[in-house]
């Protein structure tokens, strides 16, 4: 299991305010349709981004809770909703919820579910705890179907497969439409979300998580950190003939609770 420790949560704070995740987060709370007054949940909130941007939608008289398993992503989300009072940050799990049945108007859990082993009692939690009629915003990344121009085939592969042995379930958005059926959710909807770089830049998605997968492949002894840093100089140095290409899909899916 991924632990996220206080550098990889700056990671992710850094990642996830790249242009291409802020238009994401747009496109979830354009979904969601949040309402003045209403409770909000959002499960593997990480750095509090999602929540910070709900919680002037849903107003003084509305809430909302965002969980997460890693304390180090919570530290960074308390910091940045400090003076929010509608919003309430505590550590846990998305197979088990601390909270009553039928709490939440609407709920989250943004690149969440891959990391969990148990899919199924993970959607049940979530559903549990959302009203009849709640609405529900995943989405989830296909990392098998990255598409990412390298000089050398044979080192990304590797790269690219220390990652997909290392999460649950890296290819899991051909498996959610069947889950949330057999779940009884209704009205579900899926959106692709292409992430497209064509240049090579710190502030591209890109960059942060190719560097983070290889440093991951170094950590688990896949390949030398020697590797790791020729190979991410052979990526970077593609720029420089306008070669550079990056493009991985991510998948919005919505649906509402139906009440059975």
């Amino acid at each position: 299991m991924i632990i996220y420790d206080k550098k990889a949560a700056q990671n992710i704070e850094l990642s996830y305010q790249t242009p291409e995740i802020v238009r994401q987060r747009n496109q979830t709370l354009e979904a969601l349709a949040l309402r003045a007054g209403e409770q909000v949940l959002d499960v593997g909130c990480g750095t509090g981004l999602l929540v910070h941007d709900m919680s002037s939608t849903i107003g003084l008289q509305g809430r909302i809770v965002g969980v997460d398993f890693s304390n180090d992503m919570l530290e960074l989300a308390k910091k940045r909703c400090s003076e929010m009072t509608n919003v309430q940050l505590q550590q846990g799990s998305i197979t088990q919820l601390d909270f009553a049945d039928n709490s939440f108007d609407a709920a989250s859990c943004i690149q969440t579910l891959l990391y969990v082993d148990e899919i199924e009692v993970a959607l049940s939690e979530l559903r549990r705890v959302m009203k009849p009629g709640g609405r529900v915003a995943i989405i989830e990344t296909d990392w098998r179907g990255v598409v990412l121009n390298s000089p050398d085939e044979v080192m990304t592969r590797k790269i690219l497969d220390a990652w997909d042995a290392t999460v649950s379930s890296p290819n899991l958005p051909v498996k959610l439409i069947p889950l949330l059926k057999k779940l009884n959710f209704s009205a579900i909807k899926t959106t692709a979300i292409p992430i497209l770089n064509t240049s090579y830049s710190e502030v591209n998605f890109s960059s942060g998580m190719l560097a983070y997968f290889s440093s991951y492949a170094v950590k688990n002894n896949v390949i030398s950190n020697e590797e790791a840093a020729l190979w991410m100089k052979q990526i970077q140095d593609l720029s420089k003939t306008e070669s550079f290409f990056f493009c991985v899909n991510r998948f919005l899916f919505t649906a509402v609770k139906v009440d059975v």
